[in-house]
């Protein structure tokens, strides 16, 4: 390893996050009603995610262990940023070329600082780490992601965010979900609701604070948000059926139009905010599961995101499906299972 990269790597180990340390009588800023001031941009970026791989056995990251891989990925990425080799030629016919470059890619290069341990998976009950599946609850995953992956008869049965009506993997939540790319939150509140812009495909959660009818279903869901101390407290439920099956990219679950998703975002210092949220679904997991994010002060803002799936992309889907059709093709995902 040349001593460049060494420095590199000792340089961004150096800034990476701080650790969850809420100063003892911390007090948050505050907005004109008195009430904590949560606003401005907030990043979920990790290489911590929902689930915990099978490479980590507990919730908590040896420090040791946690050093080394995020030493390891800083210096893919690094090396993913190098210029292009001109002298390799195009790819040959057939090869996969790839979707996205380090440019789009943003999936940060160290793991999640929470209450000062290394966090293996948001998720922290079940111990396990794992999305708590009752056996019709996984039937119906499986069944809805075949379905996403192999159903092209008209744009109304591609994913939502494929569409480009929601954001992928389910950053606009709730829960908000980190994903390889995009993950940028600005927040923006009044006394009379709590609206958080997501830059993946520009979603806005717009929360309530006062009375607010829940029968209606929205593609994020009903919120309805209310202040206990310093923390502010979310409740989301009428989820709308077509944005149940929440899996693209890194996040991979399903909802029911009927869960409720309890959510609490906390400032627990001036660059730190602590998300925490319980899932509540009785009619697809055996428990209520529940995890922990840290959002991180962002010094960048949100860009937009112009999403052009949905008026470009699909055409040309849907006329590879009807060529396939046509050939007597089955569809690439059956083909590859």
């Amino acid at each position: 390893m040349n001593t460049r990269l060494v420095g590199l790597i000792a340089l961004a180990i150096a800034a990476a996050p701080a650790a969850f340390a809420q100063a003892e009588g911390y007090q948050p800023p505050r907005a004109a009603d008195g009430k904590p001031d949560l606003q401005g941009f907030w990043v979920n970026t990790s290489l911590t995610s929902l689930e915990r791989s099978g490479q980590f056995k507990e919730l908590v990251i040896p420090a040791e262990q946690a050093a080394k891989l995020e030493a390891g990925r800083l210096a893919a990425n690094i090396r993913a940023d190098a210029p292009t080799d001109p002298t390799t030629g195009a790819p040959k016919a057939g090869q996969d070329v790839g979707g996205y470059n380090n440019a789009y890619v943003d999936a940060g290069a160290h793991y999640a600082t929470i209450k000062g341990e290394k966090r293996s998976s948001w998720i922290v009950d079940p111990p396990n780490g794992k999305l708590p599946y009752t056996p019709a609850g996984r039937k119906a995953f499986d069944e809805g992601l075949h379905f996403v992956r192999n159903t092209f008869d008209g744009p109304e049965s591609r994913p939502m965010a494929e569409r480009c009506l929601v954001g992928f993997g389910s950053t606009g939540g709730p829960p908000m979900i980190n994903v390889m790319y995009n993950n940028t939150y600005q927040f923006v509140q009044t006394p009379d609701n709590v609206v958080i812009n997501v830059e993946m495909n520009h979603d806005a959660r717009i929360i309530p604070l006062k009375d607010a009818s829940m029968d209606v279903y929205q593609w994020l869901g009903r919120s309805k948000g209310k202040w206990e101390g310093d923390t502010l407290v979310v409740e989301t439920t009428n989820f709308h059926p077509g944005e149940s099956l929440r899996t693209f990219f890194s996040a991979s679950y399903l909802l029911s139009p009927d869960a409720t998703v309890l959510e609490k975002f906390t400032r627990v210092s001036d660059t730190e905010m602590l998300y925490e949220f319980t899932v509540n679904d009785p009619k697809l997991f055996t428990q209520p599961w529940r995890a922990e994010m840290m959002f991180n002060k962002s010094p960048q803002p949100a860009y937009e995101y112009a999403c052009h799936e949905g008026n470009h992309a699909l055409p040309g889907i849907l006329a590879g499906a009807r060529l396939n059709d046509k050939l007597g093709l089955v569809n690439y995902a059956e083909e590859s299972e």
